[in-house]
C-alpha cells in the first residue's frame, strides 16, 4: 500500500495545471452570481436614479436653453416692432410738426388780416374825423368871416366912405384873415 498511497499522495500533491478543483469552480461559480447581483441591484438602486436624474437635468437644461431660444427671438421681434414705431413716431412727429406749421402760418394770415381791417377802420375813423375837423374848421372860418364882414359893415357905416376906401377896408380884412383861411 505502499506504493499506491505513495502515488495518490504523490497525485495529491502534484500541481495541476490551472489548479481547478469542484470547490474553486463553485467558488468562482457563486462570485459571479454575486456580482452579477450586486451589479443588478446596484444598477436597479444606483444606476437608474442616476441616470434619470442626469437624463431630467440634461432635460430641464434642454428645456432652458430652448426657453432661452424662444425668448431670444421673441426680444429680437420686439426690438424689430420698436425699431419700426420709433421710426414711424419720427415720421408721425414730423407730421404732427408740419400740420402744426400749416396751422400757425393759418393763424399768422388770419391775424395779418385782421390787423390790416382793424388799421383800414382806424384810417377810415382817422379820416372821418379829420373830415370833421376840417368842416368844423371850414364853419369857424365862416363864422369868423361873417363877424369880420359885420365889424367891417359897422366900419363902414361908421366912416360913411366912399367906394376907395370900402375897397381898401375889405382888401385890409381879407389880408388879417390870410389867404389860405380864405381859400380854404
Amino acid at each position: 500500500m505502499h506504493i499506491s498511497g505513495t502515488v495518490l499522495l504523490t497525485a495529491a500533491m502534484e500541481p495541476r495545471l490551472f489548479d481547478l478543483d469542484f470547490q474553486l469552480l463553485a467558488d468562482a461559480t457563486l462570485t459571479i452570481i454575486a456580482v452579477f447581483v450586486l451589479f443588478f441591484c446596484l444598477s436597479y438602486f444606483l444606476f437608474n436614479p442616476a441616470r434619470k436624474f442626469l437624463q431630467g437635468r440634461q432635460e430641464k437644461i434642454a428645456g432652458e436653453l430652448e426657453n432661452a431660444k424662444t425668448k431670444e427671438e421673441e426680444a429680437a421681434h420686439l426690438k424689430e416692432e420698436y425699431e419700426a414705431k420709433l421710426s414711424g413716431i419720427e415720421k408721425e412727429a414730423d407730421e404732427i410738426l408740419n400740420a402744426a406749421r400749416k396751422k400757425a402760418i393759418a393763424n399768422e394770415s388770419r391775424i395779418v388780416a385782421a390787423a390790416k381791417e382793424e388799421a383800414a377802420r382806424i384810417i377810415e375813423r382817422a379820416n372821418v374825423e379829420a373830415e370833421l375837423e376840417k368842416k368844423k374848421a371850414a364853419d369857424e372860418v365862416k363864422k369868423e368871416m361873417i363877424l369880420i364882414a359885420a365889424a367891417m359893415a359897422g366900419k363902414v357905416a361908421a366912416a360913411s366912405m366912399d367906394e376907395q376906401k370900402q375897397d381898401a377896408l375889405i382888401d385890409e380884412t381879407l389880408k388879417e384873415m390870410g389867404e389860405s383861411t380864405w381859400l380854404s
